[in-house]
């Protein structure tokens, strides 16, 4: 069977008076130049491909074969040129991309991890997704003090040096923001996988467990049932956590991320890592946890990061990210070239522990398929799947369904409607819709 070509969905189709033109749509209520503007990156992107796929091959052989290119009969550039290492300037284009009119200001803003352009698991740390409240700093790690108070018998003060000198564990954990898929919750609103499901990543955090140091200060684990993590930066990000994540030893204080040092952009020299919970929870540039009895009640817990329900009422530390999946290949943007083999693939992810299974449908959740699952499988981190599809040219509806091994089935959208309204932001966790059109182009759809 012939294998199928797939052309890759034209990432960057926003500018930055795009943006300010999507913004301006936003608060109209309005989409019609996020379209448009995707619609015309997508032919433009298309006329190379065109015009590859429409050469005649040269009778004599192809040329890139026959004819040694530079890179075989000559020198190379010499070894570390650069200090650290960067990527080919062929992947230019795979880069985190700016909200889309989700925030008015770029200080705090969303930047968008590509996902679709991503393999394995593990998030590459300069394509991490960001979420800010003011904006990012590189703090000096010499002058960044880190201190538990509240319910402890002795409280102290942590250098980073402090910190460093006791040991450290490294865990793989995706991080989401609860705002993920959020602009989904109406309609369709946005064109790509980027901007569906990219406020999201994946890593290894290496750091120290909360729950040694809150010993070392004689916490009070019994009484104490709260910890309130504050940020360092002017925002006050201030956050709570629940005492039982703590004490099961997930939570960690941490500096480490692949294999470094935190990016700035992710809260260096130090943060909080919440396997599981959303991603505001996990304070960046954290300077204090404090052990209390009660939940704190934070402004960013009571006016922001609630769940609206159809009756008016919100729904408070409802911060556990549920069952999710998406399929990156084929996604909206990209193009089918041919009719044939494809390996469709995606990722799933839980807040409650390991991904038990993904079925996968092309025709819109009429049959479903097992899909394989990609080693490892890890608890509350990204699970890879793929499954053997063989494209006839005519529309298909592609999905992805996770259960996780608590038995939690991710919902369709009118499962979760049902539940929570359509009139909320966070904590969108339904099944994502692809539609294959006869042409070959892929774009984003929402099932009745």
């Amino acid at each position: 069977m012939q294998s199928g070509r797939l052309r890759k969905a034209p990432e960057n189709f926003l500018d930055r008076n795009g943006l300010l033109e999507v913004t301006a749509q936003a608060r109209d209520g309005r989409r019609d130049f996020l379209r448009g503007a995707f619609a015309f990156a997508a032919a433009t992107a298309a006329m190379p491909a065109a015009r590859a796929q429409g050469a005649s091959a040269p009778s004599d052989g192809d040329p890139n074969i026959l004819k040694l290119p530079e890179h075989s009969t000559g020198l190379g550039l010499p070894v570390a040129t650069d200090g650290y290492g960067k990527p080919s300037k062929f992947e230019t284009n795979v880069q985190r991309r700016p909200s889309p009119g989700l925030t008015q200001t770029s200080q705090a803003s969303v930047s968008f991890a590509p996902l679709q352009s991503l393999f394995g698991i593990v998030t590459p740390s300069g394509l991490h997704f960001e979420r800010h409240h003011q904006g990012w700093w590189d703090i000096d790690p010499s002058r960044h003090r880190f201190m538990i108070n509240g319910m402890v018998k002795a409280p102290k003060v942590f250098t980073m040096d402090d910190l460093m000198r006791l040991p450290s564990v490294s865990r793989f954990h995706f991080i989401e923001c609860g705002a993920n898929t959020g602009m989904e919750w109406g309609n369709v609103a946005v064109p790509t996988c980027q901007y569906t499901h990219g406020m999201l990543s994946c890593s290894e955090f290496t750091g120290v467990p909360l729950i040694t140091l809150l010993e070392m200060c004689g916490a009070d684990l019994v009484n104490g049932r709260f910890v309130l993590a504050e940020g360092a930066d002017g925002s006050s990000m201030t956050r709570t956590i629940p005492m039982s994540l703590v004490r099961s030893g997930q939570v960690l204080v941490a500096y480490g991320q692949n294999g470094e040092m935190l990016r700035p952009e992710n809260g260096y020299p130090l943060r909080l890592v919440v396997p599981g919970v959303q991603g505001v929870s996990w304070v960046k540039y954290l300077r204090r946890v404090e052990v209390g009895d009660q939940p704190y009640a934070t402004k960013d817990e009571t006016i922001h990061y609630v769940d609206l329900m159809p009756d008016g009422r919100h729904r408070q530390y409802s911060g556990i990210q549920e069952c999710k999946s998406v399929v990156t290949t084929p996604s909206g943007g990209q193009v089918l070239l041919d009719r044939g083999y494809y390996s469709i693939n995606g990722l799933a992810w839980s807040g409650r522990g390991k991904v038990r299974r993904v079925d996968v449908s092309t025709d819109g959740g009429r049959n479903w398929r097992v899909a394989r699952l990609q080693t490892p499988v890890l608890s509350k981190c990204l699970t890879r799947f793929d499954v053997d599809w063989a494209w006839d040219g005519k529309p298909a509806i592609i999905q992805s369904r996770a259960t996780d091994e608590t038995g939690y089935v991710q919902p369709t959208y009118r499962q979760l409607r049902a539940v929570r309204g359509s009139g909320s932001i966070y904590h969108n966790n339904a099944i994502q819709s692809w539609l294959v059109q006869e042409n070959g182009e892929v774009k984003n759809v929402q099932l009745a």
